[in-house]
């Protein structure tokens, strides 16, 4: 796992994305159905980047 900062955080995360779509169809994204930067043939839970945001920043570690 890449660290911009270069420390080692007790709040590290396995989180996978999916690969990044090179044209349409997009995936929908889970929450608000708006469409992601995912392909649509991903199995799993895509995110739009909004969404995505939000998600990071809801279990972000608070120190």
């Amino acid at each position: 796992m890449s660290d911009d900062a270069g420390d080692t955080d007790s709040c590290l995360t396995d989180a996978t994305r999916p690969p990044r779509a090179d044209g349409p169809p997009y995936a929908d994204c889970v929450l608000c159905r708006e469409p992601t930067e995912y392909p649509e043939s991903y199995k799993g839970i895509t995110l739009c980047p909004v969404c995505e945001w939000q998600e990071a920043q809801r279990t972000a570690c608070s120190g």
